[in-house]
Formats: C-alpha cells, sequence, structure tokens
C-alpha cells in the first residue's frame, strides 16, 4: 500500500537542481512531489513521481546516485485545523517515529502528507483502523 520516494543526492551549486528536473521532463516523467534539504556541499531531493522504475534509470544513467524508499502517503480529505494533529495523534498513540514529512497537493483539491515514518506498515494499519485510508503507488499516477 505504501508509495515509492525517490531519494537523489544533488550537488549544492547554481544550476544542479534545474539539471536534475530537467532529465526528468525531457522524459515526461511528471514530478507529484518534492522536497528538498540540502547541507553545505550537497543536497538531498525526495520526489515522488509517476513512474518510478523510469526515473530511476534515467537519474542513475546521468550520473545521479539515488534511492527508493517507502513512505506513508495520507490524504487530509478537510481543509480543517487539526486535520493533520488527528494522523499524528494515531501514529503517536501506535509508538511510531516519524523521520521526516512534507505535503503535496493533488489535482483532486486533496492535500497529502508524506510521512517518512519508522514502520510503514504498522502506520499504515492504524490509519486504516481509524477510517485514513493512505494512498498507493497509483495514486501518484491520477493526482
Amino acid at each position: 500500500m505504501s508509495v515509492k520516494q525517490i531519494s537523489i543526492f544533488v550537488e549544492n551549486k547554481p544550476g544542479k537542481m534545474f539539471e536534475m528536473t530537467e532529465i526528468l521532463a525531457a522524459s515526461k516523467i511528471n514530478l507529484r512531489g518534492l522536497s528538498l534539504a540540502e547541507t553545505e556541499g550537497f543536497g538531498i531531493v525526495r520526489i515522488l513521481v509517476d513512474d518510478v522504475y523510469k526515473a530511476t534509470t534515467l537519474l542513475k544513467d546521468s550520473g545521479y546516485v539515488n534511492k527508493i524508499s517507502k513512505v506513508v502517503l495520507v490524504p487530509l480529505p478537510e481543509d480543517k485545523p487539526g486535520a493533520l494533529s488527528e494522523v499524528l495523534g494515531i501514529l503517536n498513540e501506535e509508538k511510531i517515529n516519524i523521520n521526516y514529512m512534507y505535503a503535496v497537493n493533488g489535482d483532486d483539491n486533496m492535500t497529502y502528507m508524506v510521512l517518512k515514518v519508522n514502520d510503514s506498515n504498522a502506520a499504515e494499519l492504524a490509519l486504516e483502523a481509524r477510517g485514513i485510508h493512505p494512498g498507493d503507488q497509483e495514486v501518484l499516477t491520477q493526482v
């Protein structure tokens, strides 16, 4: 049920993000989500795409070190105060640690939280048990 996220190491220099995204754009890879964390010498770009295999192959062939990891894609169906807190409360009750998270907006007017957690299976089961249905990879080809 989880989603595959690609983490890419990119030099922290002008134009490097453009070069990396241009490779994907030229091959019609659709970026559905992106997060950038930087350090002095390099950045870690985390992306969600509509075609993981094609994207990772293109990136590798272009010299980019990248890694696939599982993340949980959680819809926040209502734009209301406390929607995120509700999700985080469920994970807290289950003692599930969140390593990082970021938000993406879908074409379906939904906000999705992308969560990297210590146990994605437990997180998904806990959310499902409370009526919150995490998205799967197919969601990224429709969003």
